[in-house]
């Protein structure tokens, strides 16, 4: 089944087109419905995620004790890198989670988490945040870059370039909802526009755990506003549409993006769109990818080319009153947890769920 396909370039060259309104509405109803979307935007250049992705294998292949010199775990590991097996999914402990999962026919859920203790997954986190310009109350959360010390020379070049790519995109979309929600076009992206945006790759290494059926990141939301992703050179990447409760195995086109929502968003809008479930796992084709990939030289590591994109930190996150309005009024699926969305800092409920899944204390 695919995703609904918006054209940000329709919006980008004429947003107040009746053309473009229309894309407009079908991102918000995409957001809805599927809780996801894949946008077709002209700037991606696959040569540059390419780049990217060679820069991240070349840095996951390292010893482990050179990895280890970038971790920063005493904020949340907010930047530099994270080792495998240190974050937990939270749907292995969360009831309403588990719930989600027992709603779905058998053959549509996830890979069985009950006994995944922790993702074996590295992860790295590039901050690509317009610093605000006053003092946050939050500053574990908008610290400075790591530059690993092999790559000092080209990291920042290459990071810079595709998160920017993926910032720019990614903003394109958060005004594009708010227009089809019938919202201030800049609604949402003012809200983020010093947030601690992450470009957030995420490295599993295939000649340790290529096996058949391995989870490499367990059934599980983000908790961001908007998550972006690339192309990647494995597949693996599962999404659950809201809609109909069915397992999509994502392929996203070239020349395209994909976007997910995330906590924040749901949290602001009262519920209407709820923050899509997701896992990477091993499969069939995975390991197709391996033995075409082995040929190459290249490090066996599959790279998620991943933007999480932040509101600001000192932001108060609550409900937009005519979105969590439409939230109630609107046909909910039999079964779906109603949640209570309290008001609260941004920087909180990050915080929050970061110790949900063992990155924070």
């Amino acid at each position: 089944m695919p995703l609904p396909v918006v054209d940000l370039d329709i919006f980008l060259q004429s947003p107040d087109s009746v053309t473009a309104q229309a894309e407009c509405k079908k991102a918000a109803d995409a957001l809805v419905e599927y809780g996801a979307l894949v946008v077709k935007d002209s700037r991606v250049s696959e040569a540059d995620n390419s780049a990217f992705l060679d820069l991240l294998e070349d840095y996951f292949a390292q010893p482990i004790d050179l990895l280890r010199a970038d971790e920063r775990p005493e904020v949340g590991y907010q930047v530099g890198v994270t080792l495998a097996n240190t974050e937990r999914p939270k749907c292995a402990s969360s009831a309403p989670c588990l719930s989600v999962i027992q709603r779905l026919e058998p053959s549509e859920r996830p890979l069985d988490i009950s006994g995944h203790q922790a993702d074996p997954k590295c992860r790295f986190f590039w901050k690509m945040q317009t610093p605000p310009p006053y003092p946050t109350a939050y500053p574990s959360l908008n610290m400075q870059n790591v530059v690993p010390k092999a790559f000092e020379h080209q990291w920042p070049g290459i990071m810079n370039k595709w998160g920017g790519r993926m910032r720019e995109a990614v903003e394109g979309v958060a005004e594009m909802a708010a227009v089809g929600f019938g919202l201030e076009r800049g609604a949402f992206k003012d809200a983020g526009a010093y947030g601690p945006h992450l470009l957030a790759p995420t490295a599993s290494d295939l000649n340790e755990y290529g096996k058949k059926d391995t989870i490499l990141a367990g059934f599980h939301t983000d908790l961001n506003f908007l998550t972006i992703h690339g192309r990647s050179r494995y597949p693996g990447l599962h999404i659950w549409a809201r809609n109909t409760g069915k397992r999509i195995a994502v392929s996203i086109p070239s020349g395209c993006l994909l976007v997910q929502a995330g906590r924040q968003l749901e949290h602001l809008t009262g519920g209407l769109v709820k923050a899509g479930y997701h896992e990477v796992v091993v499969n069939e084709a995975t390991l197709q990818a391996v033995e075409r990939i082995r040929s190459t030289g290249r490090p066996l590591i599959r790279i998620s080319s991943t933007f999480f994109y932040h509101l600001l930190s000192d932001y108060t996150l609550a409900p937009i009153p005519q979105l969590q309005h439409e939230s109630q009024t609107r046909y909910v699926q039999d079964g779906e947890e109603k949640e209570t969305y309290e008001s609260m800092k941004v920087g909180q409920q990050v915080e929050n769920e970061l110790r949900q899944i063992a990155l924070m204390a």
